[in-house]
Parts: structure tokens; C-alpha cells; sequence
């Protein structure tokens, strides 16, 4: 099992104020799944996607990736397992404003070993025409490519967005889901996608919501529907 999920629990706050944000999770993801963790605001979806990737940490049970336990690493070697291994996409595009399109994806390519060859990423991204512009003269839509770019550009193991398409119009939701799905092809990265948009479930190998700090649904799509055809 490449991502196993065991138990994980979370709480915040003291005494009367504190909340349990998760209740004991427990998910096994496949390599090179498509996951989609659906469910309402306050469900515990961010949180536990923080927990996955090393952001936040759990009260109990644990995180093994590909066989390591997360829990088990030192900060040091969290860290370093976090540039490896872990892309990040989040609503917010966190784009460095004064370096170009082409040296914002190559930030994240120091941070790997063995990372994907930059130019090619361009075009796959539809950004290679861009690549000498700043930040601020894309659409919100190119922007976000770009931080798609920087995240898995690293040729991470786990690629986790926190609501990717939550800042953006309908036509560019789909195109970035789209382009997330053909990177999932292409690539091979093993995906995890926090989302409210009930949708977007139906493009995925496996589906998880959660409720209330629990799972309430956890299935394999028998059949996927492309980004493509996606309505909502």
C-alpha cells in the first residue's frame, strides 16, 4: 500500500473550546490513484491533508508513505522528505512576483533530485510563450498553472491541492482540472484533491467524504468521466 492512512485523529483548542476536527481516519490510497476527499466546510478535509503532507501533525495514529511513517522522521528529515516527495497546490497561487513564469517552476526543481525537464513542463502547461512574463501580467487561470508547474515539476511521489480550481471561473476550473488529470496520466504522481465541488468526484479513481471528522464514503469510480465533460 503506497499511502495508508491509520487512525489519524486531530483536535484544536482547550478544555470547553476544544474541538475534534477528525475522529479517527483511516484510508488507503493506491500509487498513482486519483483521489478526491469531498465535503463541507469544516469537515476536516484541509486538515487532513496538512496531516498528509507534513504541514500539520496528528494527535494520534500515523502517516506511512510507501512504507515510512512520517511520525517517525526527525524535523530535519520531514523536510527533506517534504522537497522530495510532496508537490503542494493550493487556491492561493504563492507565486514569487518579481522572478518570471519559467524561474517560479524552476524554484521547485532545485528542491528535487530528479526533476522534470522544464521546457517540456512548459508546453505541457501551455505556458512556453509565457515563460518570460512576470506573475502579474497572467490570468488568474495561467497563474495557477504555473504553481501547478512549480509543484510538480519536483516529479513528487504525492501531489496534494487544496481546493485548486476554489479561486477560479467555471471554463478555467475545468481547464486546470484537465491539466491536473493529464499530469496524473503523464506522470504518474499519485494525486490527493481537497474539494467542496461535488463534481469534480466523478473524474476520480477513488472517492472519500467526509463528514464531521469521519468518513462517511470511501469507493473506487467504476467508471471516470474526463475533466472534459464535467458539469456543474
Amino acid at each position: 500500500m503506497f499511502l495508508e492512512i491509520s487512525n489519524i485523529r486531530k483536535a484544536f483548542g482547550e478544555n470547553e473550546s476544544r474541538v475534534e476536527v477528525l475522529k479517527g481516519i483511516d484510508i488507503q490510497i493506491e500509487r498513482g490513484e486519483f483521489c478526491v476527499l469531498l465535503g463541507p466546510s469544516g469537515s476536516g478535509k484541509s486538515t487532513l491533508l496538512n496531516i498528509i503532507g507534513g504541514i500539520d501533525s496528528a494527535d494520534s495514529g500515523y502517516i506511512s508513505i510507501n512504507g515510512e511513517k512520517t511520525a517517525d522522521m526527525s524535523e530535519k528529515a520531514l523536510t527533506q522528505y517534504r522537497r522530495k516527495h510532496l508537490g503542494y497546490i493550493f487556491q492561493m497561487y504563492n507565486l514569487i512576483p518579481n522572478l518570471n513564469i519559467k524561474e517560479n517552476i524552476e524554484v521547485g526543481a532545485y528542491l528535487s533530485d530528479n526533476p522534470l525537464n522544464v521546457d517540456d513542463l512548459l508546453h505541457t502547461l501551455g505556458l512556453y510563450e509565457h515563460r518570460h512574463k512576470l506573475p502579474n501580467q497572467l490570468s488568474g487561470g495561467q497563474q495557477q498553472r504555473t504553481a501547478i508547474g512549480r509543484a510538480i515539476v519536483k516529479n513528487p511521489d504525492i501531489l496534494l491541492c487544496d481546493e485548486p480550481t476554489g479561486a477560479l471561473d467555471y471554463n478555467t476550473s475545468k481547464e486546470i482540472l484537465k491539466l491536473i488529470e493529464e499530469v496524473n496520466q503523464k506522470y504518474g504522481n499519485t494525486i490527493v484533491m481537497v474539494t467542496h465541488n461535488d463534481a469534480i468526484k466523478n473524474m476520480a479513481d477513488r472517492v472519500i467524504t467526509l463528514r464531521d471528522g469521519i468518513v462517511r464514503k470511501n469507493y473506487v469510480n467504476e467508471v471516470k468521466i474526463a475533466a472534459t465533460e464535467l458539469d456543474w
